[in-house]
C-alpha cells in the first residue's frame, strides 16, 4: 500500500447513516450542486480556469489547493473555497458513477453505488493541509464501481 493509500484510509465515511437519517436525492444535493456550480463560476471568472466536471479536472483543483496553501492563508479564510472544491469532486463522483448525495446534521457524503460514503469535502480540506487528493478520492470512489 504507497503512502497515499496509507493516510486515505479515513476518506471514505465507513460508518452508515441510518436509513431515517438520509434526505432524498433532490434535497441532500442542493447545497452541495449550488456550491460546485459556484466553484466553477469563480474558478472560470476569477482564476479563468475551466473546470467541466471531468476526473482530469481535478489535477487543476489539487493544484489551486496547493497554490493558495502555499500562500500560507489560514484555513478559515479559505473554508469556503474548499467547501466549494470539495462539493465539486462530489459531482464529478456523483456524475461517473451514479452516485448521491446523502446529508445528516449538516454533513454531505457522497454515496456511490457499492455503499460506501465518501466525503469530498473533508478531502479538500485534508488536501488544504497537505494530506489528500481530491484527483485521487475521485479515483478511488470511481474505480470502486
Amino acid at each position: 500500500m504507497n503512502a497515499y493509500a496509507n493516510a486515505h484510509v479515513t476518506a471514505p465515511v465507513t460508518a452508515h447513516a441510518p436509513a431515517n437519517a438520509q434526505e432524498s436525492r433532490p434535497h441532500a444535493a442542493a447545497k452541495p450542486v449550488r456550491w460546485a456550480a459556484d466553484a466553477v463560476a469563480t474558478m472560470r471568472e476569477g482564476a479563468r480556469v475551466r473546470l467541466d466536471y471531468s476526473a482530469t479536472s481535478l489535477w487543476r483543483v489539487d493544484r489551486m489547493i496547493e497554490e493558495i496553501r502555499r500562500e500560507g492563508t489560514p484555513v478559515e479564510a479559505v473554508d469556503g473555497v474548499l467547501r466549494g472544491f470539495g462539493a465539486y469532486t462530489g459531482e464529478v463522483i456523483v456524475r461517473r458513477t451514479g452516485a448521491e448525495w446523502w446529508t445528516t446534521g449538516g454533513e454531505h457524503w457522497v454515496r456511490t453505488p457499492d455503499g460506501r460514503l465518501w466525503d469530498p469535502i473533508e478531502e479538500a480540506r485534508r488536501s488544504f493541509m497537505g494530506h489528500g487528493s481530491l484527483r485521487l478520492l475521485c479515483r478511488d470512489a470511481t474505480a470502486a464501481t
